[in-house]
């Protein structure tokens, strides 16, 4: 005659016990849903080399990306190295405070890099960064 009654309770405490930690663990997702860190970055897929010196430059910056891909986009218009000089001569016409922001993937030949420094520096731009990732 019990037994029923003893069955019945066996299953609201198993759900009694349930529903507090389901509750925990939606919080805890919502928790670190709001709080993880959201970096906007152009929908251009490189990976940059990491650095222990990495800092963040808050002046205008122009960006030029070296893909693995080896193509290359000052901002987020294709340039080749024919046409890249002139582009930079006026992209930095109008302001001379500006920077030039290199972001190439870490798997793209040495010598593009410098190629690239040397062509920004021929088209007078006053100064100029490497992008890298901060060591974790």
């Amino acid at each position: 005659m019990f037994e029923k009654f003893r069955e019945k309770s066996d299953t609201q405490s198993l759900f009694g016990i349930m529903a507090p930690m389901a509750d925990v663990v939606f919080l805890l997702l919502i928790f670190f849903m709001l709080t993880s860190a959201f970096v906007l970055e152009p929908g251009i897929d490189i990976k940059l080399p990491r650095a222990a010196t990495a800092e963040d430059i808050a002046r205008h910056e122009n960006v030029l990306t070296i893909t693995r891909e080896r193509t290359l986009l000052l901002g987020t218009e294709p340039v080749s190295f024919n046409t890249l000089e002139d582009s930079l001569r006026r992209a930095f016409s109008d302001d001379i405070r500006a920077i030039l922001i290199i972001r190439a993937d870490e798997n793209v030949p040495h010598g593009m890099v410098v190629r690239a420094l040397d062509t920004a520096r021929q088209a007078g731009v006053p100064e100029m960064a490497i992008a890298t990732e901060p060591l974790r």
